[in-house]
């Protein structure tokens, strides 16, 4: 694989989807999310209620990166999409953030974050941290642009469970993606020079998505590829639009 192909040579050598038995094993979950669940990270200590979603590795992925610079947030307006448990908030407010935008469609998420970023981060000059509860941006004043969006969607391709809660934080599948790149054109999120990074696996039809993309205008670039030697290959994409990259 050639990790500096954009385009459609980008899209001509991602794998398919892993089968789906394979799929459907791999993501069980792994503990009851209708309970307290605790999550440490970084000597940091999180709470996730009954509903929230707990972060893995590929999450991991995205946290390690705002907190060292790999994915720069300092000083710029930055997003996270599926705010969740509140870790990338609380990284994107350490290592200096001009706005955090946490976004999520579950009003518990939403609240978690923020109260974690409260307790462990707080007030800061210069860093305004702003709780958006609403489907994708639907909840961002429509002035608001942003220099940052990060992503780890829920885009598992096969149906794991028939419960809500994870369908919701695992596999609602490539079309919600879609609709992530549909609102940020629409609505004119980046700013000049903005940049997008988005988590998806061979758990997930990484073609489709990356086509979708594409097809929105975007140029997509593998920032990071991670193979867990189980088969599963984790992509972190970096994707900008048009002039502004």
């Amino acid at each position: 694989m050639d990790p500096t192909a954009t385009g459609p040579a980008l899209l001509e050598q991602l794998p398919p989807p892993l089968p789906a038995a394979r799929i459907i094993a791999l993501n069980q979950p792994k503990a009851d999310p209708h309970t307290t669940r605790a999550y440490t990270w970084e000597g940091w200590e999180f709470e996730a209620p009954p509903g929230v979603f707990l972060p893995g590795a590929t999450s991991r992925m995205i946290h390690e990166r705002l907190l060292d610079g790999r994915i720069e947030v300092r000083g710029r307006r930055y997003g996270a999409m599926g705010a969740g448990l509140g870790v990338e908030a609380v990284a994107a407010g350490v290592r200096g953030a001009r706005e955090i935008y946490a976004m999520d469609i579950h009003a518990e998420s939403v609240e978690t974050a923020a109260r974690h970023y409260r307790r462990l981060v707080g007030d800061r000059e210069g860093t305004d941290f702003v709780p958006v509860v609403g489907d994708m941006f639907d909840g961002l004043a429509p002035e608001v642009r942003l220099d940052v969006i990060t992503f780890n969607p829920p885009a598992v391709s096969q149906r794991v469970s028939d419960d809500p809660a994870v369908v919701r934080n695992v596999c609602a599948g490539a079309p919600l993606v879609a609709r992530f790149f549909h609102r940020i054109r629409d609505r004119d999120l980046l700013a000049d020079g903005g940049e997008v990074f988005l988590v998806v696996s061979n758990t997930a039809d990484l073609r489709t998505i990356v086509r979708d993309a594409l097809e929105q205008g975007f140029t997509a670039e593998i920032d990071h590829l991670h193979d867990w030697q189980d088969g599963v290959l984790t992509f972190l994409f970096r994707l900008t639009r048009g002039a502004r990259s």
